[in-house]
């Protein structure tokens, strides 16, 4: 490390100052910059241009995690610890900017379901443990909403919808896409935080006319919906946090470009309790 720092100083000061300030021999300095670089170093500068490229494709949003299971992906043979490592000390890290706006209204006096799914986000079949939420971006004429259902065997977003108002039609017109795209086996588990949206009676109307089984998390409990959570952190870091939006229009509009995006199977890890 000494070395590295003359290295990257010699023009600013002579290089017999800088190895006497850091307590090293010129002539061991001179040997290690013509020493060839060892494998561990060669594997580095093989890991960072790749951490460099992927994290360019990422619109500088992969963080630790994400970016070593892609070097794995990419035929690297490398740690969590050593890509840290070398993205700390190349000060590559994620952008992370966010405006809290509260989503869930818990404060009513409707029906609250049990937590059924009891945070076992692991589904063995299609259409057998379904997941809903909603979230929000902010935009210059104020807030908008947006509201998806997700499939847990496939990861998919399989219904969403998005509206200005955060009324429970909204979560029924995500509900009504997702039943349209795939029709649910009866019995199929429907989970859910305690908001008002999903505890009115036309929702768990529309839940008992699909023959679904409605489940809740606990009161302020947001790893009982872990993985409804984790899809919508990776979706405003990685394309809504990144620019501004001057309309809500504007917004909306950038949502159906992706539609197919959102379809495909969610690459974010979320957090379960027992698997």
């Amino acid at each position: 490390m000494k070395f590295a720092f003359i290295c990257k100083h010699r023009h600013d000061w002579s290089i017999e100052r800088l190895c006497q300030v850091l307590q090293v021999s010129t002539r061991g300095y001179r040997a290690w910059k013509i020493r060839p670089a060892c494998l561990r170093q060669r594997i580095d500068f093989k890991a960072l241009a790749h951490i460099r490229e992927h994290f360019a494709l990422s619109n500088s949003t992969y963080g630790r995690p994400r970016m070593t299971k892609e070097l794995k992906e990419a035929g690297l043979d490398i740690g969590e610890r050593r890509v840290g490592r070398l993205m700390k000390l190349n000060g590559i890290s994620p952008v992370r900017i966010r405006r809290h706006k509260v989503t869930t209204d818990s404060r009513h006096s409707l029906g609250v379901a049990a937590n059924v799914l009891n945070g076992d986000f692991v589904a063995n079949a299609p259409n057998r443990k379904r997941t809903g939420d909603i979230s929000y971006i902010w935009t210059n004429e104020g807030w908008l909403y947006l509201a998806v259902v997700i499939d847990l065997f496939s990861r998919r977003v399989i219904g969403w919808a998005a509206s200005d108002r955060m009324k429970k039609d909204l979560a029924i017109k995500a509900l009504d896409m997702a039943v349209r795209l795939r029709n649910p086996s009866p019995g199929c588990i429907f989970h859910s935080d305690r908001g008002s949206q999903y505890c009115s009676h036309d929702f768990q109307k529309k839940l008992t006319e699909y023959m679904m089984m409605p489940s809740m998390s606990g009161k302020g409990n947001c790893f009982d919906n872990a993985a409804v959570e984790t899809f919508f952190k990776s979706l405003k870091a990685e394309m809504l946090w990144r620019q501004t939006w001057p309309t809500q229009r504007q917004a909306t509009g950038r949502y159906l470009p992706v539609r197919q995006r959102l379809l495909q199977p969610a690459t974010a890890p979320f957090i379960s309790r027992h698997h």
